[in-house]
């Protein structure tokens, strides 16, 4: 894939979801989430967050099923009453382990699905998936804990992260996102190190999630070159306000 020059950075809203309420994430601890608690919304409803997100100008937004990712039960209707009532894209982490499974999220109203390490069983599901539906509605995510990989038991975790991204390159993914769970919260800022390679090294639209602080983070990431970056915290905190976005034309 041959990266094109210019494009902008895509901010994507992250709401995690967990018994049907949007919870706080920090640092994948996830028996210990909260519910949301947000300088823009008073409310952990999801329809009501995802109304808020849309009326902020979003157009796109991604979501951790963490009840799928936990014991693989997902309310599939939810998708589809999120994307009727807001109108946004979904990309969506639900565990997809299963090509049926996979087809279910998208005739529920998602737009893009997330194929991550943390429940990825074999990785030549990813060529599997790529092949069903096509590279431009797989993203895999490069789940991390502090710069290793964090897989299922049916990959090698002491893989090389860059080499695994070299493998999915090769199976047809053509966009990534880098997560690393133990930043996811905490405001301790992203791995520009591990994204500058990921980015130079490979011809992937790479995504940064976990650790955006502020406004100064985004600069910086577009500035190496990143497709996009996910976040929550800093935007439920207001250490990253809509006027900010707008500013340096981020929505």
């Amino acid at each position: 894939m041959t990266k094109v020059a210019g494009l902008g950075l895509k901010v994507i809203p992250v709401m995690d979801i967990l018994d049907g309420t949007v919870v706080h994430a920090v640092r994948g601890r996830r028996y210990e989430y909260k519910p949301l608690q947000s300088v823009l919304v008073r409310s952990s409803d999801p329809v009501v967050v995802v109304d808020a997100f849309k009326v902020l100008g979003f157009g796109e937004l991604y979501i951790a099923d963490l009840d799928a990712l936990i014991d693989c039960t997902s309310d599939f209707e939810l998708f589809s009453r999120l994307t009727a009532w807001g109108g946004l894209s979904l990309m969506v982490d639900a565990g997809v382990t299963s090509i049926e499974r996979a087809e279910r999220l998208l005739e529920n109203g998602v737009s893009k699905l997330i194929i991550g390490t943390e429940t990825l069983s074999a990785k030549d599901f990813i060529a599997k998936a790529v092949e069903r539906f096509g590279s431009n509605r797989v993203v895999v995510s490069l789940d991390l804990k502090e710069g290793r990989v964090f897989v299922n038991t049916g990959v090698d975790n002491s893989i090389d992260p860059l080499r695994l991204l070299g493998e999915f390159e090769s199976m047809g993914v053509l966009e990534v996102i880098v997560l690393d769970l133990v930043r996811v919260g905490s405001g301790e800022g992203v791995d520009t190190e591990f994204l500058k390679r990921a980015i130079s090294e490979t011809g992937l639209s790479v995504y940064a999630g976990g650790g955006v602080r502020d406004i100064v983070d985004l600069v910086e990431l577009k500035a190496l070159g990143a497709a996009g970056a996910l976040v929550a915290t800093a935007l439920h905190t207001g250490k990253i306000t809509v006027e900010d976005l707008k500013r340096e034309a981020f929505i």
